[in-house]
């Protein structure tokens, strides 16, 4: 694990402990996935909070006008926090470790479902609640399509891949006449 990856988790942790005290945990994920997505998405934005000749000061200036009234000033005060310290470039770690705190907290977890189509609304919730029994935690599913697998789907949930996927099948199956 990398250094990087435990100051993510301690400050996700801190964010995460004063959100729950305030009640509003859901708010400050959906605010921080708002303000890492823009983050990981924009190179600009990336070059832009890491040059070390530009004020810490202008950078959280920028941060505000870009902003503004979208982010509370929880989320704020923790940016502004990364930003002086010069960690700004842990933004999208603490992002993914809040989410996993949260998420375990409140007994949910996030899962990726791969398939080689796209599922409809309700195939992707009959799968999130298949798995939800499974793991006894509500399943927050977001679906990525890869054609590759040629039917049924992939489950990620954290660091477990559930593979029913034909192509997974066919893999499992080639392996097993070699032996």
């Amino acid at each position: 694990m990398s250094r990087d990856t435990v100051v993510a988790k301690r400050y996700a942790k801190a964010l995460f402990e004063v959100a729950a005290s305030q009640q509003i945990v859901a708010e400050v994920e959906a605010e921080l996935k708002l303000i890492a997505t823009a983050v990981e998405q924009d190179a600009d934005v990336q070059k832009f909070l890491s040059l070390p000749n530009i004020d810490p000061s202008k950078k959280v200036a920028a941060v505000k006008a870009a902003f503004g009234d979208s982010i509370s000033a929880l989320v704020l005060n923790t940016i502004e926090i990364l930003i002086s310290r010069r960690r700004q470039d842990i933004l999208v770690d603490v992002y993914a470790a809040y989410t996993k705190i949260a998420g375990e907290a409140l007994g949910q977890a996030h899962a990726t479902v791969y398939s080689a189509q796209s599922l409809s609304g309700e195939e992707l919730a009959n799968v999130a609640a298949q798995f939800g029994q499974l793991t006894g935690k509500k399943i927050i599913a977001q679906q990525i399509v890869d054609p590759s697998l040629l039917g049924g789907v992939q489950v990620r949930i954290g660091d477990r891949l559930y593979d029913g996927s034909l192509s997974g099948k066919l893999d499992r199956l080639q392996k097993s006449f070699k032996i």
